[in-house]
């Protein structure tokens, strides 16, 4: 169901959307919000409408006082209820997810609620509305961050997407799923970018962007889902018959760096990345970390290869791990060096010192990555680990403690802040305040690393 416009829907709907704006801009409040759901039920892929709701519930909570427990009991009735339409029927779940928004428009549940419902229903501008929402307040939720690529690059934001698979990428660079993910996307924005987009649409034809039945050919074997080594080939002998006539032309040396990652060509792949960084003149830290991933590629795919049967198959592995390692710190050293307000990079860079054990430089860039809203609370973690590796954790139960407190959603994150939190306490012999610490994650999930063996002990000491 592809969103609409005022334009597309019938004029009995546009005069109660008009009702509902003109109600919004007088503060009746009420009425806006239940004209504008009367719209949504009606035409639930009428984006206009879905924003002007937003807007009025956002209005209204603020003058609204009270009904914290009526919010909350709502809250839990929304999560059951809409997760049982999710799975039947999305379009239901919409609903419910407005609902309860009606109550608490901040209600990260409801948003994630709703977006989950909005993309099954094909309407990713709407998924997007509320994706923004729920990540601002978890953005270290891996599968939020995963949605809120989907949403962007469905919606044509297509750069947007990379840049936040290459940010997840950059915690777990061999994770197949985003890889495969990113592979695609850059794809896609290949058609895009060359016009291709209108075919599949159906609002184009080939006659529209080909100039010859040769070009035809090359694009019908863009388009094919099938990866096959010749198709491969001939896209890029296409690509580079162009540069001939355009060397300049950064779309096409992207497409072909792209083009020879994927077929595992890694050092000619590398090759074409570095021609962009020549031609554009200046640092650009996407190209920087995609001629990274692909030196790693290189280095994991030597890996892979390894015969195991072979009698220095371990010392070799070792040996490709190490050399990996310290490819992988003096790189993003560089990417660093090359883009120094480059916050994530700092971020990357901090971590590996850490994992590497040169703490005090560790904290030097963690500090400085801690401005990255995207990476606050993840630095804030880790500079507790450098603190407590140094001994120093009365800091590292402080940094936490401020971690927590900008922490707004209960996820698997936040699990992690409380029992880290526990353990810097019982460090510090502060074990009534650590067990506190370990209940928080006990009482809402017993499984969690080895919380229940804690609180079993405790009780258990307690007689």
């Amino acid at each position: 169901m592809p969103e609409k416009t005022l334009a597309e829907v019938p004029a009995a709907l546009r005069e109660l959307h008009e009702k509902g704006v003109a109600a919004l801009q007088k503060n009746n409040l009420d009425y806006a919000v239940a004209l504008f759901m009367q719209v949504l039920r009606q035409e639930p892929a009428l984006y206009d409408a879905r924003q002007a709701l937003r807007a009025a519930q956002h209005k209204r909570v603020g003058t609204r006082g009270g009904g914290f427990l009526k919010r909350f009991i709502g809250s839990a009735n929304t999560h059951t209820k809409g997760q049982l339409a999710l799975r039947s029927n999305p379009l239901e779940a919409l609903v419910i997810a407005e609902e309860a928004l009606n109550e608490d428009p901040t209600n990260a549940n409801a948003h994630q609620l709703l977006a989950d419902a909005a993309l099954a229903c094909d309407l990713p501008r709407t998924a997007l509305l509320s994706l923004e929402v729920a990540f601002k307040f978890a953005p270290g939720d891996r599968r939020l961050a995963e949605k809120l690529a989907d949403a962007s690059s469905r919606i044509g934001q297509r750069a947007r997407a990379e840049k936040i698979l290459r940010d997840l990428l950059a915690t777990d660079p061999t994770d197949p799923h985003l890889n495969e993910k990113l592979k695609n996307l850059l794809a896609n924005r290949t058609l895009a970018e060359g016009g291709y987009e209108q075919i599949s649409s159906g609002t184009g034809s080939y006659r529209d962007i080909l100039r010859d039945k040769e070009q035809a050919v090359v694009l019908e074997q863009e388009q094919r889902a099938v990866k096959d080594d010749d198709v491969a080939e001939r896209i890029i002998r296409d690509y580079e018959a162009r540069l001939a006539t355009d060397g300049n032309n950064l779309k096409l040396l992207r497409d072909i760096a792209a083009l020879y990652a994927g077929r595992r060509e890694f050092a000619r792949s590398r090759e074409y990345y570095q021609r962009i960084l020549d031609v554009g003149g200046v640092q650009d830290p996407m190209i920087l970390k995609a001629i990274q991933e692909s030196h790693l590629a290189e280095l994991d795919d030597r890996l892979a290869r390894l015969d195991p049967a072979a009698p220095d198959h371990a010392a070799r592995e070792v040996a490709i791990r190490a050399e990996r390692a310290v490819f992988l710190l003096e790189d993003t050293k560089r990417r660093a060096e090359a883009n120094p307000t480059d916050l994530l990079v700092r971020y990357e860079l901090g971590e590996l010192y850490l994992r590497a054990g040169r703490v005090t430089e560790a904290i030097g860039e963690l500090q400085k990555a801690q401005s990255n809203p995207n990476r606050r609370i993840p630095a804030m973690v880790l500079l507790a680990e450098c603190f407590s590796r140094r001994n120093m954790n009365d800091l590292a139960a402080r940094k936490l403690q401020e971690a927590l407190r900008e922490k707004l959603v209960f996820d698997d994150e936040k699990k992690e802040l409380h029992y880290q939190l526990g353990c810097i306490l019982e460090k510090l012999g502060r074990t009534p305040e650590a067990i506190d610490q370990f209940k928080i994650v006990y009482e809402s999930d017993i499984g969690f690393r080895d919380v229940a063996a804690k609180i079993d002990a405790h009780y258990l000491a307690q007689g």
